[in-house]
């Protein structure tokens, strides 16, 4: 068996597949986070993930994804910039197209935002989500392909559909609370290295049992 951990700072982590790109050594983005082993399948274009998928990013709000999330083809972040005013009768954004319009850029900027759009830990995006502006998705969640996430998603939820409801959880409510509190996701690599059967088919208990000691 081979003792060392998979490289979190190769982009394309399987050889011959360029459509999958891991996201920390590719993005650039100071407003976009991405943790460790993240990654995004497309064959398209994985590498243009800034542009084809966070759109309407102008800031400041930021994207967060944590550690080892798995993001299918399509998934799109709509950033706080998307937004136009709803207050007056039409909601045409006629500053942004220039000429003497520009002088009214006052009626755009300060729009309400959501804040920061922040993705948990071992997330997994189906096929074309798309992710609404300030949403927070919780640890351990699972996003059913062709969803829109309007609301916060909880840790180890399942949701899908348009709007994304809550289907159910993984686990109950004292599980999930073992399971963040052993949070896998900040192992060290080679200790990950060394359980990964137990975290792909394991129990929560033999996920305990398999923790670092402290000291």
């Amino acid at each position: 068996m081979n003792p060392l951990p998979a490289d979190p700072t190769v982009l394309h982590p399987m050889p011959g597949q360029p459509r999958v790109v891991q996201l920390k050594p590719l993005v650039t983005s100071p407003l976009i986070e991405v943790g460790a082993y993240s990654y995004y399948d497309d064959p398209d274009d994985a590498t243009a993930f800034e542009t084809r998928n966070v759109l309407y990013h102008y800031g400041p709000e930021k994207l967060v994804i944590g550690r080892f999330c798995a993001l299918g083809t399509g998934v799109r972040f709509i950033m706080n910039g998307a937004n136009h005013r709803m207050d007056g009768p039409s909601t045409f954004p006629f500053p942004t197209m220039g000429g003497s319009w520009a002088d009214h850029f006052d009626l755009l900027t300060g729009l309400p935002g959501r804040g920061d759009t922040v993705v948990g830990h071992d997330v997994w995006f189906g096929y074309r989500v798309t992710v609404m502006p300030g949403v927070r998705i919780g640890n351990g969640a699972i996003i059913a392909a062709g969803s829109v996430v309007t609301s916060d998603v909880p840790d180890y939820g399942i949701v899908g559909g348009n709007p994304a409801k809550l289907l159910r959880t993984r686990y109950d409510e004292k599980d999930i609370a073992r399971l963040l509190a052993v949070a896998w996701w900040d192992w060290p690599a080679e200790h990950i290295t060394a359980h990964v059967r137990t975290l792909m088919s394991g129990s929560i208990d033999d996920l305990e049992a398999a923790a670092p000691q402290p000291g």
